[in-house]
């Protein structure tokens, strides 16, 4: 009877390594591994009698030119995105020059089989670019440990790897504080996303921060959670305005699309802005200024993230490291008429 042929998981178990670090071993792929790692890998295949598809090793070497813009989020959820543009012009401002393009790859879930391990084995990227790292994304983290060159759009606790982010927990911090310092007591919280994302975690730790810091309790039934869509803010004020016998008085929205949403649910319900419901967003998109009334929003440096994104992603496929490895850049909050009393 014929013995079954060994696959490359067989020989990330004999080494005690990750599938990904065996594809990058043995397909010559230029990530950070150590010799040790490497000759592992490599007696294991050999005790197995494994060898990788001769193409595959083809294609391994072989540069783009590209980097990967990686994103965890449903590709329908693009369409309403107005704070990526410019981050990838920002991105793009840098690499273009080099020679270099972005391909933009949305990825529905992050229990998608191998998401990161295909796109480098099809040789699609040089690098990878990944935005809204989320902390139970295991396949994220055997990518870092393997030293393939990517640089994140957030951060993921307890990881080495590069990232440009701000500091989303002190930024949502300072926006609530905001409304505590124009009176409000109870005020409702509206994430940008599902709190596997680190941003939106850490942004509702920041909601929690201020009301702490001021003596205010902290109560689950004031939390909504948004999924990066209009449409998901509309849902969550709605019911934050009229499912509670004391519905808040202010809205912190962490993510001015939500926000959006938010804002037209305020509308229809026939509440008046900031005199019966304050509203603060974050991000500050192009068209925050341009709401009725102009929405007050904590500020990133869209152009800039992606700008320090692509040096890094350059340094990196050039063999070299980054002057800084993780880089948080300032905010500023934009107080605009949402929050601000009528006279």
């Amino acid at each position: 009877m014929k013995s079954k042929r060994a696959t490359s998981q067989d020989v990330a178990q004999r080494a005690g390594v990750s599938r990904t670090t065996v594809s990058f071993v043995l397909n010559e792929v230029e990530a950070n591994i150590s010799p040790e790692t490497r000759q592992r890998v490599l007696q294991a295949a050999e005790e197995l009698g494994f060898v990788p598809n001769a193409s595959a090793r083809a294609l391994a070497r072989k540069r783009t030119h590209t980097f990967g813009l990686v994103l965890i989020r449903e590709a329908s959820h693009l369409a309403s995105d107005a704070f990526l543009p410019s981050v990838i012009q920002g991105v793009v401002d840098v690499i273009r020059p080099e020679g270099f393009r972005l391909l933009l790859e949305p990825v529905a879930s992050a229990d998608e089989p191998d998401i990161y391990l295909n796109l480098v084995r099809a040789r699609c990227a040089d690098a990878i670019l990944l935005s809204g790292p989320r902390s139970d994304d295991q396949q994220l983290v055997e990518l870092i440990e393997s030293g393939f060159p990517l640089v994140l759009l957030g951060q993921l606790p307890g990881s080495e790897a590069c990232f440009v982010d701000v500091d989303n927990r002190r930024s949502a911090r300072v926006a609530v504080e905001h409304l505590i310092e124009l009176g409000h007591r109870r005020i409702g919280c509206v994430t940008n996303a599902a709190l596997a994302y680190t941003a939106a975690a850490d942004r509702l730790a920041g909601y929690q921060d201020a009301l702490d810091a001021h003596g205010l309790p902290f109560d689950e039934a004031l939390v909504r959670y948004g999924d990066f869509g209009p449409e998901s803010g509309r849902t969550a004020a709605r019911s934050l305005l009229t499912e509670l016998s004391e519905p808040p008085t202010a809205l912190f929205v962490a993510s001015d699309v939500v926000a959006m949403g938010a804002l037209g649910a305020l509308r229809e319900l026939g509440l008046s802005i900031p005199d019966d419901v304050a509203l603060v967003g974050f991000d500050d998109v192009p068209a925050a200024r341009y709401l009725a009334p102009p929405l007050t929003t904590v500020r990133l440096p869209a152009v800039e993230l992606g700008r320090r994104a692509g040096e890094m992603l350059l340094c990196s496929t050039n063999g070299n490291q980054p002057t800084q490895r993780q880089v948080a850049l300032n905010t500023e909050l934009i107080v605009r008429g949402s929050s601000r009393r009528s006279l």
